[in-house]
């Protein structure tokens, strides 16, 4: 194990806030609505007295509406769970919790049945079968979508009609969960949340509650281009560092090899052109129209995400070019429109027809592979609160997720919380006083925290670019806000986060998976095999390194406060 030296920090160890104005109770609330959070409130119905969803914005405004491939499980004919569990290994380079994947692709294909159940519409073939696809990463032909390429939609779609239909689940939208509070016996016993529009149930309240599930999914917003919503400002993530639970693995940060490029200015949310693309034989190529990824990979153009993206990267550096482009011409207009017709209606948008002409991509920040440290049922080191979805770090991912295991994560996880949730619930607990010292960093720093992380901490990251990171974000955090407001709030989050983050890939001195350091540029097992391990203390941070046996989830020990 190598002598990794503490990083510690300080930021607000909880947000500037107005006392709540009202008070509920729920015995569980459920902050997220995706897929892990509404399958979390569905498998609860019935065990659970009461159960709350809040969710930032309206129900389908997260990030599963967005995913376009599909979701990845052993449901063909020939396949079987161990290749799966094979695929996933690999593309996790080293880092993945090797039970926590057996878990995935073992219980995985009845947790894509129990979706067709519920009402989601697969694709299916001329003969009736389900259709499955192939994207990076995978031997086998195992990726389930729907509507071509609106998988996440429809998905959602069938969630929601189900919750819809569940009238004693209660669902309040518009709801920016600010903080966990705290019980007298130091576990969670309600959440802080800031509500737009809901009745009486308008500004900042308190839910008091026996247990809280985190499925707020991810960090996305952290960067200036990503795939996710505007709502993924790492929240979930953010709370639960400031409650005391353990965030793993930050600095694996998933960027998506084939994401639209629109211009150096385009800012936030960008077009996916999903990896599916290439599983139906679409391939990259650079300016001559020279193949990236011959003799690259023995999968070529469905290499593992973190191989398509470096070889991107590298190509764009040799050239000085700011994009690639993708070349799927060959795939003919009426393929485009009955397989992809998403993305084709998308990329015409932007001025770009894939049928004739070739699709300009570039990286972007895509998926968080870490989050808040959880065991096999969603368990963190905080009494009361579970974990389900990008939020969490089941220890599936690894260094880099593996195509279409995103959705199948929270699928699996989210079930196996509410099989045991309901006899571990806690007793009412009474809140304690919060002696954390508040503080909140102005809204108006965002930009510069996105510019700061995407040049310095994104796809490829040196000792000397972190540094430069960890100095600014050190200095934005000090631009103290004016005003409390919902934009404060995220950027707070997001400083934190991208802090954490920042101090773990600085420590992280090799190259693995999606973390690419120019300057330690091998995997390195021999002394990275392991994991950083990020815990707050009144908003002093610790980052300390666990070698890979190290699999338990008490608190590491935390070094004193800065």
């Amino acid at each position: 194990m190598p002598d990794v030296p503490a990083t510690t920090r300080r930021l607000p160890g909880r947000l500037t806030a107005p006392s709540p104005g009202w008070t509920i109770r729920a015995d569980v609330v459920i902050i997220g609505s995706g897929v892990a959070g509404l399958t979390a409130a569905l498998r609860l119905r019935g065990r659970v007295d009461k159960i709350l969803v809040v969710t930032k914005d309206v129900l389908n405004a997260g990030s599963t509406q967005w995913a376009q491939g599909g979701i990845a499980a052993a449901l063909g004919p020939e396949d079987t769970p161990e290749e799966h569990e094979a695929d996933t290994l690999v593309a996790g380079a080293g880092a993945c919790d090797e039970e926590a994947v057996r878990v995935l692709v073992t219980e995985g294909p009845d947790a894509v049945r129990e979706l067709i159940a519920l009402g989601t519409n697969f694709d299916h073939d001329d003969d009736g079968a389900l259709s499955l696809t192939r994207e990076g990463g995978h031997h086998r032909d195992r990726i389930a979508h729907a509507g071509g390429d609106a998988t996440g939609a429809e998905i959602q779609r069938a969630l929601i009609a189900a919750i819809e239909a569940a009238p004693d689940i209660e669902v309040i939208q518009h709801a920016l969960a600010v903080d966990l509070l705290l019980g007298t016996d130091g576990g969670v016993s309600g959440v802080s949340l800031h509500v737009i529009g809901e009745g009486v149930r308008d500004g900042v309240g308190a839910v008091h509650c026996r247990a809280v599930v985190l499925a707020s999914g991810g960090l996305g917003q952290v960067f200036s281009q990503t795939t996710n919503p505007v709502v993924s400002t790492g929240d979930g993530m953010a709370i639960a560092l400031r409650a005391g639970a353990t965030l793993r693995d930050l600095e694996f940060v998933q960027f998506h090899p084939t994401v639209m490029y629109l211009g150096p200015d385009s800012r936030g949310q960008q077009p996916l052109i999903s990896e599916a693309v290439r599983g139906e034989g679409a391939f990259l190529v650079d300016d001559e129209g020279n193949r990236l990824m011959q003799g690259v990979h023995e999968l070529a153009d469905l290499a593992p995400r973190d191989v398509v993206a470096k070889a991107i990267m590298k190509r764009m550096l040799e050239t000085g070019r700011p994009h690639m482009w993708l070349d799927a011409r060959h795939l003919g207009a009426e393929f485009w429109e009955r397989r992809f017709p998403t993305i084709l209606a998308t990329a015409r948008s932007h001025g770009v027809d894939p049928v004739t002409q070739l699709i300009p991509v570039a990286p972007a920040c895509h998926y968080a592979s870490g989050g808040v440290r959880t065991d096999l049922e969603g368990r963190t080191d905080l009494p009361g609160l579970y974990a389900t979805g990008e939020v969490a770090c089941s220890g599936v991912h690894g260094a880099n997720r593996l195509a279409s295991n995103s959705l199948l994560e929270g699928l699996v996880f989210s079930r196996r919380i509410a099989a045991v949730l309901p006899d571990e619930l806690r007793p009412w607990t009474e809140v304690a006083p919060d002696q954390r010292t508040e503080g909140l960093v102005s809204g108006a720093a965002r930009r510069d925290l996105q510019e700061t992380m995407t040049s310095r901490a994104g796809v490829l990251r040196s000792a000397e670019g972190l540094a430069e990171a960890t100095a600014l974000l050190d200095k934005l955090s000090g631009n103290a806000a004016e005003q409390v407001d919902q934009a404060s709030w995220e950027t707070t989050n997001l400083i934190t986060i991208s802090a954490a983050l920042a101090d773990a890939a600085a420590l992280r001195e090799e190259t693995r998976g999606s973390h690419w350091r120019d300057d330690f540029p091998e995997r390195d097992d021999a002394h990275w095999a392991g994991h950083f391990d990020v815990v707050m203390s009144d908003g002093a941070t610790t980052v300390t390194f666990h070698p890979a046996a190290a699999t338990d989830i008490d608190l590491p020990t935390q070094e004193p406060d800065a």
